[in-house]
């Protein structure tokens, strides 16, 4: 993981931009949420229609949250995750912990029947504090440590809802407090795709008294989200130099900076251009219709007026490794 963090994040591409966004989407595919690259993208922006897309976003900003307060994870900062994932979606439920008694699986009216009961309400509080005091140690080996308070947040089950994206995203936080990674977020929910009913066994067992099944679980994730990772980095700079060969423009023109800029956010407006590369709205113009004459972009909305425009090469690539970390890995 050190090693993949080490290597992408020394490339020109926005690696980390990109796998952000696809973490973030593999989290929330866990979770049932599913959106195209496309639609994602368009959220991004303020313009989807998707509310899993716009919930994909969401989850970004969950993960942001995790990394940026990687070096302090205390309970404050899981409750800010849950805050900046679900402020928009489900704001009565966010900046505190749950209130109530809830249950996964079985019924809606009573726990009867259900797969798993966390713990009361009113046990909560201290239970996420020792959980955050053991995320914190430096004596443990790093992906042990890291499944074990993973699945113990997901025993305490702290909110009515996003205990699962939250969770993952906690997984970014410690990777980062611990070193492991300083540059980019390994897609370790993209590896879990891979066998959602080994996760969910494994943080069954966890409950159970046995912490073997997730930590060898989190562990092939890692393997499996590394591979597709590097199969979406070789796609990334494949398209990159494409780019490179079929825009002719001046070196100081923002046409260039767009390139970039469209590795990251696959979908733009002209005024949207304009703000990032800080440039005049001309310019920005003129640069869009550059790439759109090179074949890079393509108009996605219909209309003259706030013209959306694709990078379609991003988009199927973000999309092939969503279908990729869905297959199942070898062996199960």
């Amino acid at each position: 993981m050190a090693r993949f963090d080490a290597e992408v994040g020394t490339l020109a591409a926005p690696f980390a931009s990109i796998l952000l966004r696809t973490e973030s989407a593999s989290s929330s595919e866990v979770e049932h949420l599913t959106a195209s690259a496309k639609q994602v993208a368009l959220a991004e922006i303020g313009a989807s229609k998707s509310v899993n897309a716009r919930l994909i976003v969401g989850n970004v900003a969950a993960m942001e949250a995790a990394v940026a307060l990687s070096d302090n994870l205390n309970t404050d900062a899981i409750l800010t995750m849950h805050r900046v994932l679900l402020q928009k979606s489900n704001p009565e439920i966010v900046g505190r912990w749950r209130d109530a008694q809830v249950w996964i699986g079985g019924g809606s009216i009573s726990p009867h029947s259900a797969d798993f009961i966390p713990p009361h309400q009113d046990r909560v509080p201290a239970l996420m504090d020792d959980v955050m005091e053991f995320a914190r140690r430096s004596d443990v080996p790093v992906i042990a440590q890291v499944a074990i308070a993973h699945a113990q947040f997901e025993t305490i089950h702290p909110f009515p809802d996003g205990n699962g994206r939250t969770g993952r995203a906690l997984v970014q936080g410690m990777l980062r407090a611990a070193d492991v990674t300083t540059n980019v977020t390994v897609p370790v929910s993209a590896g879990l795709l891979g066998d959602t009913e080994a996760y969910f066994r494994a943080l069954t067992a966890f409950r159970a008294g046995d912490a073997g099944p997730i930590i060898e679980t989190m562990a092939e994730a890692a393997f499996s989200a590394i591979a597709n990772g590097r199969s979406l980095e070789r796609e990334i700079t494949r398209i990159a130099a494409r780019w490179d060969e079929v825009v002719r423009a001046r070196s100081d023109s923002s046409a260039h900076a767009l390139k970039q800029l469209l590795l990251r956010q696959p979908i733009v407006t002209s005024t949207i251009v304009a703000g990032e590369l800080g440039v005049s709205f001309p310019a920005a113009a003129s640069s869009v219709q550059k790439l759109v004459d090179a074949g890079v972009l393509s108009q996605s909305s219909i209309g003259r007026r706030n013209r959306h425009f694709q990078a379609t090469e991003v988009l199927n690539a973000l999309d092939d490794f969503g279908a990729r970390a869905r297959r199942q890995r070898p062996g199960h």
